[in-house]
């Protein structure tokens, strides 16, 4: 049975990806999306052909892989949070990791108008990967602190606390850096935060692929570990297993997952909380072995499915994926709530 439910996964995914490729604002037939795909220089001729080229290749397919990997990624970092917290609602910003990489972003485009006089929004490529970089060393800085405070710190209700704690205080330096900053800076910021599986392009797509790919790889290799911290920390304990490095290095695996995610689609909200739970709930088992590969897949599913939504036509542009992610993910969340209940 879990097979098939791979199966199942693996072959939707195959379908909202190419979902993906077809719908949209501007109308592409199938047969057309297909020659340009598979003969890029047999798509035809004139000015239609090259203008639908360039919609698929330049707009579509890397939306397309960029939600299949981030979705990955975040759904893989909210199983280890909630995991190694043993806390079904933890989710990847639990620990004010998106925090950090939102304080990185607002340190950067906030302040660039006020102190250097030119808006980063307006510096095109440049600005974006300036707010990149930003992103990344903000969300590294906070996920290293909370490692350090992990090594020193017994309760994971305790972790939990100060990552909460960590979050507030960078939303307050963030609100104080809005207060003294102009409303165009202020507006780039906000439409960062919205999240946009849009912004990744070109050579940034192919870096942000290559990473997630050997990322998640990676992750995988917790699997054994996450079993046993699931068992309890005495349990585990009698096992030979380091509680201290171990919860370490699950927080280290889905801090970098989010950091990365985060610095190149901006904060993704409500798919690394609700896919674990669809995944629990699909396959009815807490055996790491099948949630992560399961977790990885829904994730990509979901994800390639909001960013369908946000696209769909009727719409002029794009919703802001996370309006999407929270219509979807929070009916998921309140169904889990209300099953365990009963």
């Amino acid at each position: 049975m879990k097979k098939l439910y791979f199966a199942a996964l693996v072959a939707l995914i195959a379908v909202l990806f190419v979902l993906n490729l077809l719908l949209g604002t501007v109308k592409i037939p199938m047969g057309e999306v297909l020659s340009i795909l598979f003969s890029p220089h047999s798509g035809g001729t004139g000015e239609g052909a090259s203008v639908a080229a360039n919609i698929i290749w330049n707009s579509r397919v890397p939306q397309a892989l960029t939600a299949l990997v981030a979705g990955a990624g975040l759904a893989v970092s909210g199983l280890q949070m909630q995991t190694v917290f043993r806390n079904p609602l933890a989710g990847p910003s639990v620990l004010g990791i998106s925090n950090g990489a939102s304080l990185g972003v607002a340190l950067v485009v906030l302040m660039s108008g006020s102190l250097g006089g030119v808006a980063l929004s307006r510096l095109g490529y440049l600005g974006d990967v300036a707010m990149s970089i930003a992103a990344i060393v903000g969300a590294l800085a906070v996920m290293a602190l909370i490692v350090w405070v992990a090594r020193r710190v017994q309760s994971g209700v305790t972790l939990l606390i100060i990552g909460v704690m960590i979050g507030y205080l960078a939303n307050a330096i963030i609100g104080v850096l809005k207060f003294f900053s102009n409303e165009e800076d202020i507006k780039a910021y906000v439409v960062w935060g919205l999240g946009s599986f849009a912004r990744v392009s070109g050579d940034q797509m192919v870096l942000f692929v290559v990473v997630m790919a050997v990322l998640l790889p990676l992750s995988m290799l917790l699997v054994k570990t996450m079993n046993l911290l699931l068992l309890g920390d005495a349990y585990a304990k009698n096992l030979g297993l380091n509680i201290q490095r171990s919860r370490s290095l699950v927080i280290l695996s889905s801090g970098v997952l989010v950091a990365i995610v985060t610095a190149y689609c901006g904060p993704i909200m409500f798919i690394g909380l609700a896919v674990p739970h669809l995944a629990r709930a699909l396959f009815r088992t807490s055996d790491h072995r099948v949630l992560m590969p399961a977790t990885l897949l829904s994730g990509a599913a979901l994800a390639l499915l909001c960013n369908l939504i946000a696209r769909m036509p009727g719409f002029e542009g794009a919703l802001p994926v996370n309006s999407v992610t929270a219509l979807v993910g929070a009916p998921v969340i309140a169904a889990v709530l209300f099953r365990k209940r009963e």
